[in-house]
């Protein structure tokens, strides 16, 4: 084997890592960029779209414990989503702690055995929930889709 065969060699393996390398950062660009055309806050808004639908697959056996536990799931999704869009959209997100807050104080507030009264008042602030997070939705619809 000659030197100028070995030095081939080299400038080729030199090659070969100058492609590799410009294919990595080609496909880090490409993944900067799939990551940068949707905020932030739209993945978290789909995590409290979720958690909210979460409510509906509550049932009788999962009772008021099941109940508080998807709410404080709902809060810490809430939680998240408004601090990632609360500059972009302060009275949306405002909406959306005011009307978790309630919910969160009236599930603290159920006894094991809940009067008519207090399922009521649940169904109240649930609903409050939902429209909440439905009129975020609607006002970045055009920002997440």
């Amino acid at each position: 084997m000659s030197a100028r065969s070995g030095r081939s060699r080299i400038r080729q393996g030199g090659t070969w890592a100058r492609v590799l390398l410009a294919l990595a950062v080609a496909a880090g660009v490409v993944a900067l960029a799939g990551c940068s055309s949707k905020p932030g806050y739209c993945g978290d808004r789909t995590n409290l779209e979720n958690s909210v639908k979460g409510l509906t697959s509550l049932n009788l056996s999962s009772g008021v414990s099941g109940l508080k536990s998807q709410v404080t799931t709902i809060q810490s999704d809430a939680t998240a989503l408004v601090s990632s869009a609360k500059s972009d959209f302060p009275s949306q997100t405002s909406a959306i702690t005011s009307s978790v807050d309630a919910l969160k104080t009236s599930v603290a507030g159920l006894s094991s055995s809940p009067s008519a009264a207090q399922i009521a008042t649940v169904t109240k602030d649930a609903a409050s929930v939902v429209s909440s997070v439905k009129t975020f939705t609607d006002a970045t619809s055009s920002q997440c889709s």
